[in-house]
């Protein structure tokens, strides 16, 4: 019984989980548009106080959602703001 629960419970919590990609999936263009201006503004406040501006050419798309995983974990970032520096970063690319 315990382990029914806890299954319903991981496949509720599991669908309920939207990827980075995932979600850029199913934002419209206007949607898209106004995250990555949210992006450009939180770059500064979380990204460059330890970092120099870099180009968002310099990695991959996939590398980005890597490089934003690590660094969201290390500056307690909130998951809506990991989300629009990431579009900024990819400069809408995907």
């Amino acid at each position: 019984m315990k382990r029914l629960v806890v299954t319903l419970i991981l496949a509720t919590v599991m669908s309920g989980l939207c990827s980075v990609a995932a979600c850029a999936e199913q934002m419209t263009q206007a949607e898209r548009r106004k995250l990555f201006q949210t992006g450009a503004k939180l770059w500064p406040v979380y990204c460059a106080q330890c970092h120099n501006a870099r180009p968002g050419s310099e990695f991959a798309p996939y590398q980005w959602d890597q490089i934003i995983m690590h660094m969201r974990g290390l500056s307690n970032m909130p998951a809506e703001d990991a989300r629009a520096i990431v579009e900024y970063l990819k400069g809408g690319r995907e």
